[in-house]
This record gives structure tokens, sequence and C-alpha cells, in this order.
């Protein structure tokens, strides 16, 4: 079995891709800038984070379950990421997304991709309707710096060689867990905070700032 190098976690909405899946829902359900509020708030730390999302969901009660597959096409990979994603995997590393949005659209970009972990949120539906609720276990800053941590006890990693990126209030504590935590286009309350900070939407230059710790 081949050693284990190294791990990657990286947030999804305006991480890996470029987009707010959320807000997309939003604009596909009529309800667009209501929910993209909302979601400013929360980037911002302004709201709780379990809070803003439920508020968010429960907008969505009685939309089509189809709402979550129809909005894939205006979904993109941030500059970098299919790069980032193969020299990583070159150099013997395993790479997860840990996301706020939902395993509906995210497994599919997580298998586009190549990623090897996923955990994100998943909307509770009955008779082919979103319920305005989530089921199960809600994706907060706790349970992402806890997915790094387990991802990195299964491949026999210390913290110290574990990689995070993101951009919200709600990445912040998993940035500050990671051996590199790195500010991904981020606010200033995350950027502030950060070890590292990137301000150029291109995710190739995570692969600068891993060179140069280790150097």
């Amino acid at each position: 079995m081949t050693e284990v190098k190294g791990l990657l976690v990286m947030d999804v909405d305006s991480t890996l891709i470029r987009e707010e899946g959320i807000d997309l829902l939003g604009e596909a359900a009529g309800i667009g800038k209501e929910i993209a509020a909302i979601t400013e708030q929360a980037m911002r730390g302004e709201l709780d984070f379990r809070q803003a999302l439920a508020e968010r969901v429960a907008l969505l009660e009685g939309q089509p379950e189809s709402l979550l597959t129809q909005i894939l096409p205006q979904l993109h990979f941030t500059s970098g990421a299919e790069a980032l994603v193969t020299e990583l995997h070159s150099r013997g590393y395993k790479i997860g997304a840990v996301s706020g949005g939902f395993h509906e659209t995210v497994d599919i970009l997580a298998e586009r991709i190549g990623l090897d972990y996923v955990k994100a949120n998943r909307l509770e539906s009955q008779n082919g309707f979103l319920t305005g609720r989530i089921s199960g276990e809600i994706v907060t800053k706790d349970v992402k710096a806890a997915q790094l941590r387990t991802w990195a006890a299964e491949n026999g990693l210390p913290l110290s060689r574990t990689i995070a990126v993101g951009d919200g209030a709600n990445d912040l504590l998993m940035l500050q867990t990671a051996g590199i935590g790195i500010a991904f286009c981020a606010k200033p309350i995350v950027r502030e905070q950060a070890a590292y900070h990137i301000d150029e939407a291109d995710l190739y230059k995570v692969i600068d700032i891993l060179d140069e710790v280790n150097r």
C-alpha cells in the first residue's frame, strides 16, 4: 500500500467552485435575493452558520428535488482546481471536500474532479419535493475541523501534514486546525486570522505555499 504523504481539505462554494450553490438554488426557485442576502451575512460571520443554513433551506420548502441537478451546468471549478488535484495526487496526497452545501450536487462535482473524500449536508425530501429541512448532521465549523482530523487519522497523518483551504467564517476553525491553513479570496474576518492567504482566484497557488513551507 502506497504511503499517504499529506492531506488537503477544501471548502466547496467560492473555493473549489466559483459559485455559491445555495444561491443558485435560490435563483432557480425564484427567491435568489432572499437567500443570497442570508449567505452574505453568514460568510461575514454576522450570522451563525447553522441558523443561516436553516433559514435558507426553509425557504426551499416545496421545491422539486430536481432543482439540485438543474443547477449543475451553472457550477464551475475555480481556476487551478483540476491542476491542484492532479499535482497533489502525484505527490501522494489525499484530497477531501467539506461543504456547507449539499451531497446531492457536491458528490457529482467531487467525482468529476477526482476527490477522495466528501462531507456535506443532505436536504430532506418527501415524494420528490424538498421539506425545507436538513437530513442528518449539519456541517458546522466544528464538523469541518473534526472531519479534517478524522481523515488525517485514517491516513496516519499528523496535523502538521494537512492543508485546509476555505473562504468563509465557517472554515476558520478548520484553517486553524490544519498544519497549513489558507484563506482563499476570503472575507476579511477569515483573511485576518488565517496563517496564509491567496488573494487571486487560482487554487494552484496552494502549491506555491506548500513548496515555500517545505523549502
